[in-house]
């Protein structure tokens, strides 16, 4: 699939390790990237082999240098982390050159901080802001929109993410080190603290099997409370991937093939209660890192050719049709179950 732009795409930390999937997914789609970031030498050796390819180096620090970064840009995709620091700054330099913003952030307070920042230039200058438009937060966003599209009472909803492994990047760690606000989910309707409530028996991933899960919101209660009809969100994450993470001996992801893919499998599985339905739809595939790219460049591609419908500061599921959104990632990318049963409800409604 190809789509034509009106003008270039703006890639910020384009040599990390998410940044060069996002690049390259960039290049395959027929769109033009932009390298900037922090490291100018580290830019400039993306460029072997790819000479056409040009780089805009700029600290975040360096506001003169950011806005000459950013000038002409059609969007803008932030992946440098740790997202407390560059969330706001990079994301208002994008909308005074009136280019859509995106990142990647799993971080609530970085989601939240950008929202404020920009709920009221992204909507005047007509641009959309949207954080976390990855595998953490935006995919599950998209899968709880299209769960409950049409549904008008509030409904009780889980999002459990199954990893089979979790091998961190730098970045990642380096983002960990700085998230240390405490984490918040959504009760009531509301974003609240997160409580003890005990997580549920093992849980059967689509695809992956059962695996011992422990209750880690994401970056999803934040994009979920703005547009969904949410009475209490339950999230978890497979043990055995926090273990791996926070083991500092853990490796970085491996790549197994030519596309720098690891062998990582990975489940996002969301089941929601309403009345006396319960929904459930999922999206299984591999490598956390190399999805995030074709996720978030879906998205640069539906904002730049009119797809998406709404501007300001805003969820995935708020601006994209989360059907379409997710089909146009099949079978390349994501593997998608569903199914609706008059059964068991979900773990979060049988504890509401």
């Amino acid at each position: 699939m190809t789509s034509s732009s009106p003008g270039p795409v703006v890639v910020y930390g384009a040599y990390g390790h998410t940044g060069r999937f996002v690049v390259d997914e960039l290049l395959r789609r027929g769109l033009t990237p932009i390298l900037s970031g922090r490291d100018e030498t580290r830019l400039a050796a993306m460029t072997d082999g790819r000479r056409d390819l040009e780089i805009r180096p700029a600290r975040v620090d360096d506001p003169d240098a950011l806005r000459t970064a950013v000038a002409g840009a059609a969007a803008v995709i932030n992946v440098a982390g740790p997202f407390l620091d560059t969330g706001v700054i990079v994301s208002g330099a994008a909308v005074a050159a009136g280019a859509h913003y995106l990142d990647v952030t799993a971080e609530q307070p970085a989601v939240e901080a950008v929202y404020a920042a920009r709920a009221l230039d992204a909507e005047e200058a007509g641009v959309a802001v949207i954080p976390a438009m990855a595998f953490y937060g935006g995919l599950a966003d998209l899968l709880a929109t299209s769960i409950l599209d049409g549904l008008t009472e509030p409904a009780a909803l889980t999002v459990a993410v199954g990893l089979d492994r979790w091998w961190p990047t730098t970045g990642t760690r380096l983002t960990g080190s700085r998230n240390t606000a405490p984490r918040r989910t959504i009760v009531d309707g509301r974003l609240a603290p997160l409580g003890e409530s005990p997580p549920p028996d093992p849980w059967d991933f689509p695809g992956l099997g059962e695996q011992v899960v422990v209750a880690v919101p994401f970056s999803e209660p934040v994009l979920l409370a703005r547009h969904l009809p949410v009475d209490r969100l339950d999230s978890y994450l497979s043990a055995s991937a926090l273990t791996d993470i926070r083991d500092p001996e853990t490796p970085p992801p491996p790549a197994i093939d030519d596309r720098g893919r690891s062998s990582q499998q990975f489940v996002v599985d969301v089941v929601a209660q309403a009345g006396t339905q319960t929904h459930r739809m999922s999206a299984s595939g591999r490598d956390i890192y190399a999805a995030t790219a074709p996720v978030i460049v879906e998205a640069t591609a539906q904002l730049l050719d009119g797809r998406a419908s709404g501007t300001g500061a805003v969820a995935p599921g708020e601006v994209f049709d989360a059907e379409d959104f997710l089909r146009a990632l099949t079978p390349d990318v994501l593997t998608l179950r569903r199914d609706v049963r008059r059964a068991q409800p979900s773990a979060a409604a049988a504890r509401s």
